[in-house]
Order: structure tokens, then C-alpha cells, then sequence
């Protein structure tokens, strides 16, 4: 016979409020609780497990992935939980290896082309743009924060951009979506500007550890979804 568990026992053991406990099951991420005759709350080991699992997954990913696939785990829909986490194990990969390119491209001191397209110290804002991949709008965001500066060209007063900046806005383009684990975005750009490679090195380096704390947090979270998900198909067979 399974072991019974009282909201405040759970609480205890997660370090969680029983009304935390509540709104994840509102929300439908843990298995139905059973009541008492009493009509409380009675937690077994399947919905202890799926807590220790839901609060494992909320550490390596963003809560709306946790819930989606904590969500479909209660629906029965395991392999469409395991490939939504395999998209968000694949995008951090994306990530460690866009910080690598971007330094090897930081690193390097020939800019005179960029994937096979002349760089010049006079380009307008929509070449720029199509060279970093990004819609001018941003460039013009990021100009307004103070990240990069243009020049105006006297002839007709346009926008133009010198190679250092476009490194920049390759570096902000590329880095927008992992600029959470760097510090302080400006002082990186500043580094780039002086190129201060021990510095810019840093950051990176902080930036990469930050993410392998994240991978492990993910793999953790995982493996405790793994055991909920073996409890999981074990009573199904029952």
C-alpha cells in the first residue's frame, strides 16, 4: 500500500508553501490528488515525485517549458514532453556554440570580409543590417541605448558604419538571445571598442559557465522527470 503524505509533510520536504503545492495542482502539472473522507489532501510517492520533478525542471528551464511538459506528462503524452526538453537541450547547445564563433570572430584581426561580403568603413544602416542578419530597426534600438554609434556620411547625411561597428552589431545580434549571462553588455562592447581581449575573454568565459551551470541544472531536472516518469508508467502497468 502506497505511503500517504499530508500537504504540510510535502512542504516541509520540498521547502515549498502548501499553497505553492495547491497552484501546481490548479494548474495541472502533478497528477489528481485524492482526498480523506474528511475530504484533505492525501499525497502518495507519485505525486512527491512529480513535485521533486517539476521543481528539478523549473532550475534549467524557463517555467512556461516546465509547465508544458509537466502538463503533457499528466496527459500521458511522455514522448512529446521528452521532445519538447530535447528542442531546449539542442537550443543550449545553439547558444555554447554561438558564443564560441563569436569569439573566434572577435579574435580575429582580418574583418575585410564577413561569410563572403566585403566590409568596408562606410556602409550604409540596411547593409549592415543584411550582413548581421538583423531588420535595421534593432541597429537603430541599439544606437539609441548607446551599444553602437554610426557617423553620418556629409555628403547626404545617411547613417553609415565602420567595421568595428558591424562586429558589434554581429556581437549583439548573435549574442541577444544568451545577453542574460553576460554581465554588463556595454562594458563587453566597451572591451571590444579598446579590443581588450583579457577582458572580452572574461566575459565569455563567465558567459560559458553560466551556461554549463544551466546544463547541469537541465540534466538534474531530467533525471528527476526520468523517475517520475518510470513511477508513472509503472502504475499504468499495475
Amino acid at each position: 500500500m502506497d505511503q500517504k503524505f499530508t500537504p504540510k509533510q510535502i512542504s516541509k520536504r520540498l521547502h515549498v508553501s502548501t499553497t505553492t503545492l495547491r497552484r501546481y495542482e490548479t494548474l495541472g502539472l502533478v497528477p489528481d490528488v485524492p482526498r480523506t473522507a474528511n475530504n484533505r489532501r492525501c499525497y502518495t510517492p507519485l505525486h512527491v515525485q512529480a513535485f521533486m520533478a517539476l521543481r528539478a525542471l523549473k532550475k534549467g528551464f524557463d517555467i512556461p517549458v516546465s509547465y508544458d511538459v509537466m502538463g503533457l506528462l499528466k496527459k500521458g503524452r511522455v514522448e512529446e514532453a521528452l521532445w519538447k526538453i530535447n528542442l531546449q537541450q539542442h537550443n543550449i547547445q545553439v547558444e555554447k556554440q554561438r558564443l564560441e564563433e563569436i569569439m573566434s570572430l572577435i579574435q580575429k584581426t582580418d574583418f575585410s570580409k564577413y561569410r563572403n561580403v566585403e566590409v568596408t568603413e562606410d556602409m550604409k544602416i540596411g547593409e549592415v543590417a543584411a550582413i548581421a542578419g538583423v531588420n535595421p530597426s534593432a541597429i537603430r534600438h541599439w544606437e539609441k541605448e548607446g551599444l553602437i554609434r554610426s557617423k553620418r556620411n556629409p555628403e547626404n547625411s545617411y547613417r553609415v558604419f565602420t567595421s568595428r561597428e558591424l562586429k558589434k552589431i554581429i556581437v549583439l545580434s548573435s549574442l541577444r538571445k544568451t545577453v542574460y549571462f553576460i554581465e554588463s553588455m556595454k562594458q563587453l562592447l566597451e572591451a571590444l571598442e579598446t579590443y581588450d581581449l583579457a577582458a572580452i575573454e572574461r566575459s565569455f568565459k563567465l558567459a560559458l559557465q553560466r551556461l554549463n551551470d544551466q546544463l547541469k541544472n537541465q540534466m538534474n531536472g531530467i533525471s528527476e522527470m526520468m523517475r517520475y516518469i518510470d513511477i508513472l508508467q509503472s502504475r499504468d502497468l499495475t
